[in-house]
C-alpha cells in the first residue's frame, strides 16, 4: 500500500492528487478542513464512522 492510515491527509492529497475522488465519494470534505493539516488518516475516517481498512483499499487501488 501507498497510503497508510498514519499519514496526514493533507499529505495524502498533495502526493495523490487522484485520491481527491475517493475523499469526495465519502463525502470528506477534507480540502477545507483545518483539522485535515495534522490529523491522521485514520483519526479522520474514525471520526466520521468510516471503515480504515475498506477506505485504504478502496484509496490504494484509485492511485495506483
Amino acid at each position: 500500500m501507498k497510503i497508510t492510515k498514519e499519514m496526514p491527509i493533507t499529505e495524502i492529497i498533495q502526493l495523490y492528487p487522484k485520491s481527491i475522488e475517493v475523499f469526495s465519494k465519502y463525502n470528506l470534505g477534507c480540502l477545507g478542513c483545518i483539522a485535515a493539516r495534522f490529523e491522521s488518516l485514520e483519526d479522520g475516517l474514525i471520526a466520521h464512522g468510516i471503515n480504515v481498512e475498506e477506505f485504504l483499499t478502496e484509496i490504494n487501488k484509485k492511485v495506483d
